[in-house]
């Protein structure tokens, strides 16, 4: 620690990213990355991009690409904010809008930069367990059960258990809290859940949240975007404008609306993830592993003989990275990312030999 830290700083516990190792021949199973590139029309749209145009800064409203987002679900431009990934977004959302009187709410086992992101902003908080089978229960966030509270936020799907939530049970919640703003972060969405997108014209007090680093396969790009009312995007934009006017640089512009555009290249791509996913969930049952319902690019699962840190440890001395979080209730499982089908049947070989 050092002594020229701010009092914010010395309190902080940051958010752990996940490894990134340069290992030879990596089957890299850890992080959620889309096991296939990224649209060829959006390498193209790169390439076209790197000009002499790079001398100029990019368009710090990002028209073009919010225009395409607007597109994509029949919104408004003035209904979408972009950002350098949607952990940006999410940050300018925590700052903007969610820093209230009373305290934010959220589940207890959920995307662990939501705490950061309190900690780094001083906004209280307060978290609500899942239960026995690791499942948001929708009755715990309603009047008076929830009590009184400035926010909500949550996946959906949930990471990293994987689990998604109807949206019947969603608009339940956003629709018994008119006064507070409710924030679904889908960064999974497009592997099997039911986006809330649908709902913003109908609730001013809904903000959804995409990444294009899951389905999009754009995690280098570092791109995301919030759908929302107008007076939401606004509020974000205010932050924006007050921290960095020109977050997504002139590739990434390009890139990301190439792959907005590309719906069938994303549609294609994410039906192939989800086809070798339910192949993964049966192998890994096959071997005794209990594995939770998945509507992401990941399972959740665990073994009834042998700990989740022994079998991470064992694979990861065979070259297979997968993620262990060393947490109460999740110590037992492992995050299992969704790879190609040559990585799958990789990962099953290696753990029938490790489990024998």
């Amino acid at each position: 620690m050092s002594r020229f830290w701010s009092s914010v700083v010395a309190g902080l516990d940051p958010y752990i990213p996940g490894e990134q190792p340069r290992i030879d021949n990596l089957v890299k199973l850890n992080t959620n990355e889309h096991p296939f590139g990224p649209s060829p029309k959006v390498i193209q749209a790169i390439k076209e991009a790197t000009n002499d145009s790079l001398r100029l800064y990019p368009d710090p409203s990002a028209t073009v690409l919010r225009e395409a987002i607007a597109k994509r679900f029949s919104l408004e431009a003035a209904q979408v904010f972009v950002g350098n990934g949607s952990d940006e977004v999410l940050a300018h959302a925590f700052q903007a809008l969610l820093k209230q009187d009373a305290p934010l709410v959220f589940p207890d086992i959920t995307y662990s930069f939501y705490p950061v992101y309190c900690g780094l902003y001083d906004i209280e908080f307060r978290t609500i367990p899942l239960d026995d089978d690791l499942c948001m229960r929708t009755s715990d966030f309603l009047p008076p059960a929830i009590g009184d509270v400035g926010g909500i936020i949550f996946p959906n799907p949930n990471a990293p258990t994987g689990r998604s939530h109807a949206l019947s049970d969603i608009e339940r919640i956003i629709a018994s809290h008119p006064n507070i703003v409710v924030v679904i972060d889908e960064a999974y969405v497009d592997f099997g859940a039911e986006s809330a997108v649908a709902l913003i014209d109908k609730y001013p007090n809904l903000l959804v949240v995409h990444t294009l680093s899951k389905s999009a396969s754009l995690a280098g790009l570092r791109v995301g975007y919030a759908v929302g009312h107008r007076e939401l995007i606004e509020g974000l934009d205010r932050v924006k404008n007050s921290f960095n006017s020109y977050p997504l640089d002139r590739l990434a512009l390009a890139g990301a609306t190439a792959a907005i555009e590309d719906k069938e290249y994303l549609v294609q791509s994410c039906t192939a993830v989800v086809k070798t996913r339910e192949r993964m969930s049966r192998g890994l049952k096959d071997l005794g592993f209990t594995v939770l319902p998945s509507s992401a690019n990941f399972v959740f699962a665990k073994h009834s003989k042998m700990s989740g840190l022994d079998l991470a440890v064992a694979l990861r001395q065979r070259n297979i990275l997968v993620r262990h979080f060393n947490k109460p209730r999740l110590t037992d499982y492992l995050r299992i990312t969704v790879g190609t089908n040559d990585q799958t049947e990789l990962l099953l070989r290696n753990l029938v030999e490790i489990l024998r």
